[in-house]
């Protein structure tokens, strides 16, 4: 078991040995729900969603400036991935359907243009779901998750979510269930391991991949956030991996990102976010050695101060990330 917030001396020592890190806010609306950072390497952007906010989100590296839109007759979307072949469209999660929305990256309002699939159709149990996190593999195949809604009375112990792999042609396969809040995502080209986290598990697990398939086998946790078995006072959400295989984990209530090593499944770093529920990370910037976070500003309807919401940018950790992958839809 891991105490997140422990003193450490090992901990303070190889922390000490790390690049010095700064933590810039970008100029971006205060979200509701910040999530889903995705660092497109093509047109040098970084999108994410506002996910009850309603939004879909383009931070222009360029510019350092963010637009922002509403997607017509959607009020929740819950990840945003850039198509393969196509500047201006995106696939997004919109309940439990995966659309793709059709966006200039500067007018204020989109539109869905066309469905990709859509799960958990038929059992009455899964009405109240929706989608949570999703990204591309590194082949372009869409991997995406769900949960069920926030709003409904012991929703952490529900495991009523699933993972899910998508097909060009809009099949899928379900890879997991009995999950209760599908987050974080990460895949290691080199070694062939995906990550994956449900928050609900408290932990991190890895898997053997296939690049082929993009089936997933062999889990084992990798690292445990529980403390005595119990659940601490925060969990572990979004995710992505640096060049040398290490992972940046988002915790929700813990304002902070926590570097792990896959091999140990130690915690090597922590990285301080001046916001309580820190969501997700990605890297990016032209040298893909910026870590952009996001984060909400609320927690079941618990309204949080500034900057809590807005999206950060950690410069000088000394790292760079990797490619992330648009999705073949």
């Amino acid at each position: 078991m891991l105490k997140i917030f422990a003193l450490s001396v090992v901990l303070a020592s190889i922390s000490a040995r790390m690049t010095a890190y700064k933590v810039e806010q970008v100029p971006a609306p205060l979200a509701n729900l910040g999530e889903g950072p995705h660092w497109d390497w093509q047109t040098q952007n970084l999108y994410y969603v506002d996910i009850y906010g309603g939004t879909i989100n383009r931070f222009s590296y360029a510019e350092n400036k963010t637009y922002s839109a509403t997607v017509d007759k959607e009020p929740v979307i819950s990840f945003i991935i850039p198509v393969e072949g196509n500047d201006a469209e995106f696939a997004i999660g919109i309940g439990r359907r995966v659309g793709i929305v059709t966006w200039d990256g500067k007018s204020a309002t989109s539109k869905v243009t066309r469905l990709v699939g859509q799960v958990e159709q038929d059992d009455h149990k899964y009405k109240t779901n929706r989608f949570n996190d999703g990204k591309a593999d590194p082949k372009g195949r869409l991997f995406a998750g769900t949960m069920q809604l926030e709003e409904c009375e012991g929703f952490l112990d529900a495991r009523l979510g699933a993972l899910y792999k998508f097909t060009k042609d809009g099949e899928f396969d379900k890879l997991k269930s009995n999950i209760g809040i599908s987050n974080g995502l990460a895949w290691n080209e080199k070694t062939n391991k995906f990550y994956y986290i449900d928050s609900c598990a408290l932990d991190v697990k890895e898997h053997s991949y296939n690049p082929v398939s993009g089936e997933i086998t062999n889990p084992r946790v990798l690292i445990d956030f529980s403390v005595n078995g119990e659940r601490p006072n925060y969990v572990p959400d979004g995710m992505t991996i640096d060049s040398e295989g290490n992972l940046y984990v988002a915790l929700w209530g813990g304002n902070k990102v926590l570097k792990v090593c896959p091999n140990s499944g130690k915690v090597i770093q922590e990285i301080d976010i001046p916001a309580e529920q820190v969501t997700s990370a990605a890297f990016g910037g032209p040298n893909l050695d910026i870590l952009y976070v996001t984060t909400a500003a609320t927690e079941r309807d618990r309204p949080q101060p500034p900057p809590a919401g807005g999206v950060f940018a950690v410069k000088g950790l000394g790292v760079t990330g990797t490619k992330m992958t648009r999705a073949n839809v």
